[in-house]
């Protein structure tokens, strides 16, 4: 009879059984071997605390037909073999202090999980010893027998997963799980930049998939070198280099300029005390970091290392150690936040080589429909102005014509000093919003309003930090009619005062907008309300204060940034690129949008086919 209440549990008391050990074998290998990559990352671990300095892994079928571990460590004794295959045996740790690991492995249960659900084999040899191989499947091990082999440990593991064929149903694609064992073997790769490794596909015929050499040089010179190697040259070229310490822990590795954002995080690799992980508090910690430079649709690209104590860290949270534990976790996000700041500023107007070269190809091709602001709009797009101004500076003929709209500078002596700046010196502002200028060795096309938003927002955060953002009375309040959401949101918004913003309700669904912030000179209080309310509302009420406040000095800088359609005086042009220059974070606006293009003479000269 089934009990109502909990169909699981007869009418009988239950009767209590210990597993037997093949079924304990497979449960624990549910745990640890999820899938093929899984059993890749834990046999490779276990070559690199052995000390290999070469590593060669062959894949056959995404890993479900074979997975095969070739390495030149200390290897196994003989008399070893046997104890090595049993569950929680291990020669990194004698279990006394679990905090004190120094080790990528330490658990003991790769080599017995694998046995149980596939066929496995070890051959190893010792320096100066004799080689052994020991066989297992399906959990039941084979005696050791001697064997041939060189120097280290080969490990065979065939048929994943036979023993559970229920679980083979959960894999992907053979395409799929052979992509994530090339991820895996990446990883490992960048956390061990003086051990090559080869990664070998046996599906068909064998083809290298993979290959990186033993680096040399100092530490920072090699893990260069392998980041490159794995990540790419545009990459290292993009990246910021970080070299940070705070409490105990220490950063390194590098952090792309936010112009080189991604749509998604994959690129984001994170290592604590060589180990990859994929851990919440310093995902979290790199959003924050970037959260001033990028829109919430793109992504950092970072490989961040952390090396601390081993007692500083828990890595004993999951079988699959994948996830850590800081003991102090509030100093870690510090740390990763507070140093890529500091870095991000550091690089100034830095801007990603790679939009040059986008730039060449949206010459050739038609360009897809771009993202367009609020502030973005304007009225009379259908006919442009040219604005010339006379070399010396005596007045300006303005006339109204279709076609292109350029301001002329030819005020600015082309040998003069204003080349030899980052950013060069004005020679022309087109349709009204693009600047153009011209430096020693190629031209700089400047976006006009994105870079000025920046500057102002920049201007604003470092007003709000010494005493608040300094406001200006409205001679008579004006009256904004937002809708009953906005205005409430708005009429809980303490904080923007603060802003330099002084709001009172004013009936349904309206406010009376007394003060607006000095710096923004005349504003269309109503566009710049339903921008901040838009802000808030989609900010949610889980974003940290800090990072609410910078999202709305960041609608109020826009809309105190130069207008797309005003036309600017030469004087204006150069001054605008000179503070870019001395800005921290002014190649990005607050959007994550470049604000600036540069293009070399080779690159003009092959648009023409000069080269």
């Amino acid at each position: 009879m089934v009990n109502a209440r909990d169909p699981k549990i007869s009418g009988s008391p239950p009767i209590i059984r210990r597993l037997e050990d093949a079924a304990i074998n497979r449960i624990a290998a549910g745990e640890v071997v999820e899938r093929p990559a899984a059993a890749v990352k834990e046999l490779v671990e276990n070559a690199i605390d052995a000390g290999a300095r070469h590593i060669s892994i062959a894949v056959a079928e995404g890993g479900k037909r074979l997975i095969r571990v070739e390495d030149d460590g200390c290897g196994i004794a003989e008399d070893q073999l046997q104890l090595a295959l049993s569950r929680h045996a291990t020669s990194k740790t004698d279990g006394s202090d679990l905090l004190n690991i120094h080790t990528l492995g330490f658990r003991g249960e790769a080599l017995a999980s694998l046995a149980a659900v596939g066929r496995l084999s070890v051959t190893s040899r010792p320096e100066g010893r004799d080689a052994a191989v020991i066989e297992a499947a399906g959990g039941a091990v084979e005696p050791v027998r001697p064997a041939a082999s060189g120097q280290g440990t080969t490990v065979e593991l065939r048929d994943l997963f036979f023993a559970t064929p229920a679980r083979l149903k959960f894999l992907r694609s053979e395409r799929g799980e052979m992509q994530a064992v090339t991820d895996a073997v990446k990883r490992l790769a960048m956390s061990e930049p003086y051990t090559g490794f080869e990664l070998f596909n046996h599906t068909d015929a064998p083809r290298k998939v993979f290959a990186v050499h033993a680096e040399t040089g100092d530490p920072a010179q090699a893990l260069s070198g392998r980041i490159q190697a794995i990540l790419g040259k545009e990459f290292i070229e993009n990246a910021i280099a970080i070299d940070v310490e705070r409490g105990g822990l220490h950063m390194t590795g590098f952090a792309a300029l936010p112009t080189y954002s991604r749509g998604s995080a994959v690129h984001q690799h994170f290592f604590v005390n060589g180990r990859p992980v994929r851990d919440k508090l310093l995902i979290g910690a790199l959003r924050a970091a970037y959260s001033d430079v990028l829109s919430r649709d793109r992504h950092a690209a970072a490989a961040i290392f952390i090396d601390c104590e081993p007692a500083l860290v828990d890595v004993n949270v999951h079988p699959s150690k994948a996830e850590v534990r800081f003991r102090e976790p509030g100093e870690a996000r510090r740390l990763v936040v507070s140093g890529l700041r500091h870095a991000l500023a550091e690089a100034g107007h830095r801007s990603s080589s790679t939009i040059g070269t986008d730039a060449l190809g949206a010459f050739r091709a038609p360009p897809e429909e771009a993202r367009v602001y609020q502030m973005d709009y304007r009225v009379g797009r259908g006919k442009a102005r040219v604005v010339e101004q006379e070399p010396h500076g005596d007045g300006g003929l303005l006339r109204d014509m279709d076609g292109v709209a350029a301001g002329r500078v030819d005020s600015v002596d082309s040998e003069g000093e204003e080349l030899d700046f980052p950013l060069g010196a004005a020679r022309a502002q087109f349709h009204e919003n693009f600047i153009l200028a011209q430096t020693r060795d190629g031209i700089i096309l400047v976006d006009a309003h994105a870079a000025h938003e920046r500057l102002v927002y920049e201007r604003l955060k470092a007003q709000m930090a010494e005493a608040g953002v300094a406001r200006q009375a409205l001679l008579v309040p004006e009256i904004v009619e937002l809708g009953e959401t906005a205005a409430e949101i708005l009429e809980h918004a303490e904080d923007l005062l603060a802003l330099g913003l002084s709001i009172e309700p004013f009936g349904h669904g309206a406010v009376a907008v007394q003060e607006t912030p000095a710096i923004l000179g005349q504003v269309d209080a109503a566009r710049l309300l339903k921008d901040i309310a838009d802000e808030l509302e989609a900010g949610g009420p889980c974003g940290t204060l800090k990072a609410r406040i910078d999202a709305v000095l960041s609608r109020i800088a826009c809309h105190g940034s130069v207008r797309t359609g005003r036309l600017m005086r030469a004087e204006e042009m150069n001054a605008l690129l000179r503070e870019m220059e001395a800005t921290p974070n002014s190649g990005q606006c607050n959007h994550g949008r470049p604000t600036y293009v540069e293009l070399k003479m080779q690159d003009v000269e092959r648009l023409f086919g000069r080269r």
